[in-house]
């Protein structure tokens, strides 16, 4: 695997962190639970409230080299360029967009992720005001 490949592949496994998740091995043992942390490169995995068959685990920790599949359970609400798009519409010329991160900057000094917005000031009240009606957006849309 290429290093921008590599890189990507990392990142889409670090978007899953805190999400639901289901694990298959590579013995078909189905695993489903939050995914609370992985390492690199043995790519081991730690899910937190697991359900196994009919069972549930506080934690369970599974080898890398018998992980078949990672299944996103979720699909996340905050899209970083959608939002862009809407905060562009309000602060033209100020909002870059760092999709492989899932980080929208406005002005150099507001930070805007699915964690929410960073910064203080009224600029950073109309973000986080833009912000929570689009995930109350997005929530409806999704039930």
């Amino acid at each position: 695997m290429s290093k921008e490949a590599q890189r990507k592949f990392l990142l889409d496994l670090a978007g899953l962190l805190e999400r639901t998740v289901i694990i298959v091995t590579k013995d078909g043992k189905v695993f489903e639970g939050t995914l609370s942390g992985f390492d690199h490169p043995a790519l081991n995995v730690s899910l937190v409230d697991v359900k196994v068959s009919d069972k549930m685990y506080p934690k369970v920790i599974i080898r890398g080299d018998m992980v078949a599949e990672i299944i996103a359970k979720e699909k996340p609400l905050f899209d970083a360029r959608e939002f862009a798009k809407i905060l562009e519409r309000y602060f033209p010329n100020l909002v870059k967009v760092h999709e492989e991160a899932g980080i929208v900057v406005i002005g150099e000094k507001i930070k805007v992720s699915e964690k929410g917005v960073e910064g203080v000031g009224p600029i950073a009240d109309r973000v986080r005001k833009l912000f929570n009606d689009y995930i109350e957006s997005k929530e409806k849309e999704s039930s």
